[in-house]
């Protein structure tokens, strides 16, 4: 993964701003299969389509693929290439509303997130804001993993 130079959004009021706007897309990040075994090692969640390379060859995805919640966690591996809130003294995940795992992330993908704005609400002390992230392989038809997230930042 290479880093790039994220969107750089003033405040809570600039975040208001943003409603409704695609903020853009991270790099690219090879998805390795020690990547997969430390998900599994930390989760334990052993299943032999994530971690069994030669039994996964024969299962309905030809190779082993990376769990879904896998994918979901590299939320804030991928979102502070895409964007930064200045002005605030901490940012906290705060949930999810919705989390969808559309198509698989093989074993060796490349995977990038976009994302969008959906909402901000004032909240003490700061703003709860509310993203679309959508999660992609490299020439893969469909996303792989839609979740429409919730970070909460204080000033």
């Amino acid at each position: 993964m290479t880093s790039q130079q994220p969107k750089i959004i003033a405040g809570i009021e600039g975040l208001k701003a943003e409603v409704g706007n695609h903020l853009g897309y991270s790099s690219y990040l090879t998805i390795s299969q020690e990547r997969v075994n430390q998900f599994a090692e930390a989760t334990g969640d052993f299943q032999w389509i994530h971690i069994d390379v030669e039994r996964a060859k024969t299962g309905p995805f030809g190779g082993p693929i990376a769990h879904g919640y896998l994918t979901l966690s590299l939320g804030p591996v991928l979102l502070p290439e895409i964007f930064a809130v200045s002005g605030i003294s901490m940012g906290v995940n705060y949930g999810a509303n919705k989390v969808r795992f559309m198509s698989p992330v093989p074993v060796g993908a490349q995977l990038r997130a976009g994302a969008k704005l959906m909402n901000v609400d004032e909240i003490a002390g700061g703003a709860q804001v509310t993203l679309e992230i959508v999660f992609e392989c490299e020439g893969a038809a469909k996303p792989s993993c839609v979740a429409e997230v919730i970070l909460r930042y204080y000033v």
